[in-house]
């Protein structure tokens, strides 16, 4: 079945026999000790509405508009980009519990308050999903009684766990349940509900994004050669096939914006719906076909994959390119500059050590783990699985964003490394071996490992970046904001990186954030900021600007440059032009304010 192959093993007592027999109710109760802790934890940044990231905030202000009335496919930010507002590329799929949420405890709570719990309730969804995902992950490839390892490598799983933490609501923790999803689905015996299982799981992903593709892909791959190895796995490619296709496009009708119905390369689109449309109805043509030879399953899958290929490449030669679709000079000024999109070795070693880590482990553990099931049933789901957790950890020499989904795929390797560790240590006649050796494998399976090197070596001191840092994290605060918020409704130049915090806690507008199809109003902000006062005039004027609004400290200072004759400098120095009215703010306030004359 998995690893422990030794009737006489370690785990083998009654409790432990419960313990794989009782899982479900063992998943549930860590789940429920988990939120109570971090929701009491949580307290006063729930109060505090201490949305921690732009996606998060933004999310908030979709979730609003929605409720507001605007329209269910409209997904426009008319707070942004005045007067025409900012296209969002999401979908309202996770839009939709938080709103739901919102209108079931407003009667209990009232507005404020329902709002505060909605968006603190709102991760714990997805934290259920990905810890059972995982758990059941672990039963099938290693042992049924492994899943309390497994959950405890979940919880030390530094990139993993914060994305589903208390008013973190952005789609990245819902993206990751569903990788776990599908992840179980490929390690399912039970072949028509494993291959229906990934693909609902890679469907409802697509939905929300494309930021998992190439693990999607992966999986469908690994499916493909499921029944390329063994003809009896017909049933997985067919279900998984169907269940994708159909899956993809149902979400499709009911979840992607008006936007998104045109051939975009950013989101669930005409695009990609005719790619997993084409892939899915592939996979069920091959489940029909009855061929004996491997060898020629071998050649109609690649076949298909070619012919996916050249399809794709042929219709929609556009979206070749990255899907973000910037021009180079936004590329340069913003996309280059963003952190999660750097690669792990730009990173300081001590934040790419605490990343690779865990992706480390895990491939350790799956080696073994293919070692010891290299000729059994359970082979090619190892593999599957090691070969996800292999390209999460190549992807991250590309963009350190792939961590959280490299340190999930790690888990099951990881829990294996540790399950292959435990027993034989625990086993020993010292009890310094007992003891320590134990310490050792849970550091070694958990990738807590990486605290020792960090300790030994920590990162030297930076007061002049911590100052801007907790500058910058005040700005963030409804204290210091309102202010801000006392101003009758204006439209404000501020940084991209502030906008979606200033338009959730306020009435106010902004010309952009984050968000590339907005690449315009972005390019406008940074040259506004970046180039001479006659620049930003020119933006102020047409955009309609009431205000200038500066949060000294924010990481999006660096790209404009360290020009003294900048906009953003002259502001920084208190030398704004003659058009710019100082507007006085409380005494201890982070924010410098200017009103447009």
């Amino acid at each position: 079945m998995g690893l422990s192959e030794d009737r006489g093993s370690v785990y083998e007592t009654s409790s432990n026999l419960s313990i794989g027999r009782h899982w479900r109710w063992g998943v549930t109760l860590v789940w429920l000790t988990i939120a109570a802790i971090v929701l009491f934890a949580k307290q006063s940044d729930i109060a505090a509405l201490a949305l921690g990231d732009t996606d998060d905030n933004m999310r908030l202000a979709q979730v609003r508009a929605l409720l507001a009335g605007q329209g269910w496919f409209d997904l426009t930010q008319y707070r942004l980009a005045p007067p025409l507002g900012a296209d969002i590329h999401w979908s309202r799929l996770v839009d939709l519990p938080i709103a739901g949420s919102i209108l079931l405890l407003r009667p209990l709570l009232g507005p404020a308050l329902a709002e505060q719990w909605a968006v603190a309730l709102a991760p714990l969804p997805p934290l259920a999903v990905g810890l059972f995902a995982l758990a059941l992950a672990a039963r099938r490839l290693v042992d049924p009684r492994a899943w309390p390892l497994a959950l405890l490598v979940t919880l030390c799983a530094g990139a993993v766990t914060p994305m589903w933490m208390p008013l973190r609501i952005d789609h990245h923790g819902w993206q990751l349940a569903l990788l776990a999803v599908a992840l179980a689905g490929l390690a399912d015996p039970r072949r028509r509900r494993g291959g229906v299982t990934s693909g609902l799981a890679s469907a409802l992903s697509l939905v929300i994004g494309l930021e998992m593709l190439v693990f999607l892909a992966l999986t469908g791959a690994a499916t493909a050669l499921f029944w390329v190895r063994d003809r009896a796995e017909a049933p997985r490619i067919a279900g998984y096939g169907a269940s994708l296709g159909g899956g993809s496009a149902l979400g499709f009708l009911v979840f992607a914006s008006a936007a998104n119905r045109a051939p975009v390369c950013d989101a669930l689109s005409p695009v990609w719906l005719s790619a997993m449309a084409a892939a899915g109805g592939l996979l069920v043509l091959l489940a029909v076909l009855r061929v004996a030879d491997r060898r020629m399953r071998l050649a109609l899958a690649a076949i298909a994959g070619v012919a996916l290929a050249i399809g794709f490449a042929s219709l929609w030669p556009a979206c070749l390119a990255r899907p973000e679709g910037v021009g180079d000079q936004l590329k340069s000024l913003w996309l280059d500059n963003v952190r999660e999109a750097q690669p792990v070795y730009a990173k300081d070693w001590r934040a790419a050590l605490a990343l690779v880590a865990l992706p480390l482990s895990g491939l350790a553990g799956y080696a073994i783990a293919l070692g010891r099931n290299w000729r059994g049933e359970r082979a090619i789901h190892w593999s599957a699985a090691a070969a996800l957790a292999l390209a999460g950890l190549i992807l991250l020499l590309w963009q350190v964003r792939i961590g959280p989904a490299a340190q999930l795929l790690a888990i099951p390797g990881a829990t294996a490394l540790g399950w292959y560790l435990l027993p034989k240590l625990r086993a020993s006649r010292h009890l310094l071996v007992r003891v320590g050796g134990t310490l050792a494998a849970l550091a070694l399976a958990t990738g807590l490992y990486a605290a020792i090197p960090l300790a030994l070596f920590p990162k030297p001191a930076d007061p002049e970046r911590a100052v801007r840092q907790a500058k910058a994290a005040r700005c963030a605060t409804r204290d210091a904001l309102a202010p801000i918020a006392a101003l009758p409704q204006a439209t404000f130049l501020t940084p991209i990186d502030f906008a979606p915090r200033l338009i959730v806690m306020t009435r106010h507008r902004a010309i952009a954030g984050p968000y590339h199809r907005n690449g315009a109003a972005m390019l406008d902000v940074l040259l506004a900021f970046g180039g001479d006062a006659a620049r930003a005039r020119e933006t102020v004027l047409r955009y309609d600007v009431d205000y200038v609004l500066l949060c000294p400290g924010l990481s999006e200072e660096r790209v404009y440059g360290d020009s003294s004759a900048s906009f953003f400098a002259r502001l920084s120095a208190g030398d704004p032009p003659a058009w710019l009215e100082p507007v006085a703010l409380p005494a201890g306030s982070p924010f410098r304010l200017w009103k447009v004359r």
